[in-house]
């Protein structure tokens, strides 16, 4: 024994006592206190509704009742296009559920290549790389392709993809007031001028369903030597001649004046899954180098199919193209006619906004719409601008001249019954 454990006096040593342990969740009791609060008004929750039934692109049944969909961007009305869903029950059928892993190891099928090849016939892209999801392909290709001593250069209100993607890498950010031309020439002049620059774009903004001025800002950023993307997941299938983008729309070319296209199957194809396209000769070595595609396993073999099918079916979509833009136009139009303030003076896009003063104004109002058989997204921040309370409108071309009435007759009678027009 030692003499310290035998000395006559010795005192017991206590225990260290530990700290209380921090709930990670705490930080989150004021979202919870706000939503709790809103709920004990006695409206419904406007972020748990549950389709019970979808009957087309352009209905759904949502708690036992007969609901018009405005807000789903199934802007070409796919999902329910026999062709597409015959692909998809055929590719089950031949392939299995899923393909249970990556990309880059088991997880390319016939189908995803099929997929890219669908995309790089409908951009006349020489690549195209398919990813899981659209947010995906942002958060792969913007962490990937500009890194540290490199600028990515960002419109204030882009997506949260892209935002995410910019966090995941190590490129400096820089960010310019939304669509300002002068704002963007302004902060490129402030770079060094051989650094490489990569100017983020979207051609339609999902919140108010505004246009950028892609024209003059790829412009601006040519001239201080930046490469640029464009998002187009809100314009792919009815912009543009052949459906490209607001960068076909306004006569840009892939390649020439926009390096790299982002989109999503999630809105005008009707499935689920994300791409890029571009004309670089070197892009392939993307599916090299891209952490978020090489560790995510693959979409199942039957969405890729519906995917490809879709997309090849929008090449030639001329009379959905022209309906919903004439849906667009209309409800557009008797919005403003009944007082609406609306995110855009001219249906510049499928998506139009109805801006309102509160998120209280805007709850009470968009459950009325849903008790009327109507459903709308409800946006809020920190989705939207800041102070910026919303019913977001996407049009359908599958929504019939009836059901536009109807929705007008519908918004009458909410905003009305709430105070939102006399």
């Amino acid at each position: 024994m030692t003499e310290a454990a035998t000395a006559p006096h010795a005192l017991p040593v206590e225990p260290a006592t530990a700290p209380p342990a921090r709930d990670l969740f705490s930080k989150f009791d004021p979202l919870i206190a706000e939503r709790e609060a809103l709920l004990a008004t006695g409206v419904r929750d406007p972020f748990a509704i549950v389709m019970e039934r979808v009957k087309s692109p352009t209905e759904a049944v949502i708690r036992g009742k007969d609901t018009i969909l405005l807000g789903t961007y199934n802007y070409m009305g796919m999902t329910f296009d026999p062709d597409v869903i015959a692909a998809g029950k055929a590719a089950l059928d031949q392939f299995g559920s899923g393909t249970n892993g990556s990309r880059m190891l088991n997880g390319t099928f016939r189908d995803h290549v099929d997929a890219e090849e669908a995309l790089k016939e409908f951009y006349g892209a020489d690549h195209a790389m398919v990813f899981s999801t659209g947010y995906q392909a942002n958060l792969g290709i913007l962490s990937t392709i500009a890194t540290k001593g490199e600028y990515i250069i960002l419109d204030a209100d882009s997506h949260a993809s892209i935002y995410d993607g910019c966090a995941l890498g190590n490129a400096e950010i820089v960010r310019f007031r939304h669509n300002s031309v002068e704002d963007l020439d302004k902060r490129l002049g402030r770079l060094p001028a051989e650094a490489g620059k990569l100017v983020v774009l979207e051609g339609v903004y999902s919140m108010l369903g505004d246009i950028a001025p892609l024209r003059q800002m790829v412009e601006v950023a040519r001239k201080h030597g930046a490469m640029v993307l464009v998002d187009e997941a809100h314009s792919m299938g009815f912009f543009g001649e052949h459906g490209r983008g607001v960068y076909e729309e306004v006569g840009l070319e892939l390649g020439t004046d926009v390096d790299f296209v982002i989109g999503t199957f999630s809105k005008s194809v009707g499935t689920v899954g994300g791409f890029c396209v571009s004309n670089h000769p070197k892009f392939e070595v993307m599916r090299l180098s891209c952490r978020p595609y090489i560790f995510t396993a693959s979409l199942p073999p039957s969405v890729v199919a519906t995917a490809a099918t879709s997309i090849r079916k929008l090449m030639t979509a001329d009379k959905k193209r022209a309906q919903l833009w004439d849906n667009a136009r209309t409800l557009h139009r008797g919005l403003t006619d009944m007082g609406f303030k609306l995110g855009t003076a001219q249906p510049d896009s499928a998506i139009i906004a109805i801006i309102l003063d509160d998120q209280q104004q805007a709850v009470v109002m968009w459950q009325a719409l849903l008790e009327g058989g109507l459903y709308v997204n409800m946006a809020r921040p920190p989705a939207t601008p800041a102070g910026t309370f919303l019913l977001r409108c996407s049009l359908c071309a599958e929504h019939t001249p009836e059901q536009i009435e109807r929705v007008l007759a519908m918004f009458g009678a909410a905003g009305r019954a709430v105070g939102v027009i006399s």
